[in-house]
């Protein structure tokens, strides 16, 4: 029976087989299941979110009118999204290269899996489906303010990309473009995916990571084991994370307004070699990833 479930679709597996990364939404496939597995996932993350979710956030959920009960179409959630920040959920058939990746938030599209997790897989899954991408995500791209940090966040890989290109010791230049990649991707997790913030005094959650995540969300914002710190750039940059087990260490921002700032000194450093040298260890750079810029244009 044809289905969207997560690592087993083969609507997927042809457009990859095909060399096709951006495709469309084949809503006629998602089986009962999908549906299920969507309801379930929305009905249990609810309370957290209006308990742990910030107030942008929520505010999206209701501007999106998600479906509580059946997995959202892509074309019903842009009709929302474009017209309050020009944002667009974009489908594609799975990994996307990391300046492509960048690139599209530039642009104010969002890569955006279709594929959903099975309804015995809720709890974690380590590649991002589409409840992760749409309720974990895309309700922040809503907010005028946080739209534009991604944007300039994507910027941010064409001043690398640009940057490397003058090297030109090869070695050298893998070397930083490795470094720099490094530093992007852990500010990313840090932020985008892993964020909190202060609200009214209180410590909300704005990553998409934990606002998908009906465990982990709970556990950033009330575990004792979780180191919490205001955000500072040279930590963040230098500090591996692991993707397997709830995060032992997160970072606050105090606004938006604060995160755009950081991106703003993110890419400073970037020009002044700041990121030429960060901390080894994870995340890994993959060969995709770094092809992906030195073939910019």
């Amino acid at each position: 029976m044809p289905d969207l479930t997560t690592a087993a679709c083969a609507f997927v597996d042809h457009a990859q087989d095909g060399g096709q990364l951006f495709i469309h939404q084949p809503y006629e496939l998602y089986s009962e299941e999908n549906h299920e597995a969507w309801r379930m996932l929305y009905a249990r993350m609810l309370p957290r979110w209006q308990r742990y979710g910030n107030q942008h956030f929520l505010k999206g959920v209701q501007s999106l009118c998600l479906n509580e009960e059946r997995v959202p179409k892509l074309e019903d959630v842009n009709r929302f999204l474009y017209p309050l920040t020009g944002f667009q959920a974009k489908p594609v058939s799975g990994y996307v290269p990391a300046f492509l990746f960048f690139d599209c938030l530039r642009n104010r599209a969002f890569p955006t899996t279709i594929t959903i997790r099975r309804p015995d897989q809720l709890d974690y899954l380590p590649e991002p489906d589409i409840f992760h991408d749409i309720a974990g995500h895309v309700p922040m791209h809503t907010d005028p303010r946080f739209a534009d940090t991604l944007v300039r966040f994507g910027e941010c890989a064409h001043t690398a990309a640009d940057l490397v290109s003058g090297i030109r010791d090869e070695e050298t230049r893998v070397h930083c473009l490795t470094s720099i990649i490094r530093a992007m991707a852990r500010f990313f997790w840090f932020t985008v995916e892993f964020g909190l913030m202060r609200e009214r005094g209180a410590l909300k959650a704005y990553g998409s990571g934990l606002l998908s995540s009906h465990g982990e969300l709970a556990h950033a914002i009330e575990s004792p084991e979780v180191q919490r710190y205001p955000m500072q750039l040279e930590w963040a940059v230098n500090q591996s994370f692991e993707i397997n087990h709830y995060q032992p260490l997160l970072f606050v921002v105090e606004s938006f307004d604060h995160l755009f700032q950081l991106v703003d000194q993110l890419e400073s450093w970037m020009k002044a070699g700041k990121l030429n040298n960060v901390a080894p260890g994870e995340p890994g750079v993959n060969e995709k990833d770094l092809k992906s810029f030195l073939t910019a244009r």
